[in-house]
């Protein structure tokens, strides 16, 4: 994608990395971002900043668009590359697959990060501990081009306790 590769260029150089792109109807452009290093999260700062330098960027590189929104990834935060995958391994994740396994296209559970393959390689598989419907640990090994979407599920502490 075209688009995705110029606005991926134009937040680095802002100092952001681009976490996904949506289009949707009216011509609204939805492009969220975090910071490289992950300890500091996105505020309003940084998305008005964002907006700015994209208002400016979009129309010189021919990228259509009627309404720009600049967002943080969020607590339910998608999960998308293969780096993500690793990363986020541990984490409890919802997960559609484009096919269904069985009867069954919809997951929530564990994710454990890269199984076989290297990581930037089409071939990796990662894997996925869910509750089968025996009720026992089950796990489903799956690549990137299977994935329909996932996202991470969000962890809210309202007593303010350290986990």
């Amino acid at each position: 994608m075209k688009d995705q590769k110029i606005i991926a260029a134009e937040l680095e150089n802002l100092g952001y990395t681009l976490v996904d792109i949506e289009r949707e109807a009216g011509g609204l452009l939805r492009v969220t971002i975090e910071n490289p290093d992950y300890e500091r999260l996105i505020n309003v700062l940084d998305c008005e900043k964002v907006s700015h330098q994209l208002s400016y960027a979009l129309p010189v590189e021919n990228i259509p668009y009627e309404r720009l929104e600049i967002s943080s990834p969020g607590l339910d935060r998608p999960v998308k590359t293969a780096v993500d995958f690793e990363r986020f391994a541990g984490m409890e994740v919802d997960l559609k697959l484009r096919v269904a396994v069985g009867s069954r296209k919809n997951f929530r559970g564990v994710l454990q990060g890269l199984l076989s393959g290297e990581l930037d390689s089409p071939d990796a598989k990662f894997g996925l501990v869910f509750e089968g419907a025996d009720g026992q640990p089950s796990q489903l090994e799956f690549s990137l081009a299977e994935v329909d979407k996932t996202r991470l599920v969000p962890v809210i502490d309202f007593k303010g306790r350290k986990s």
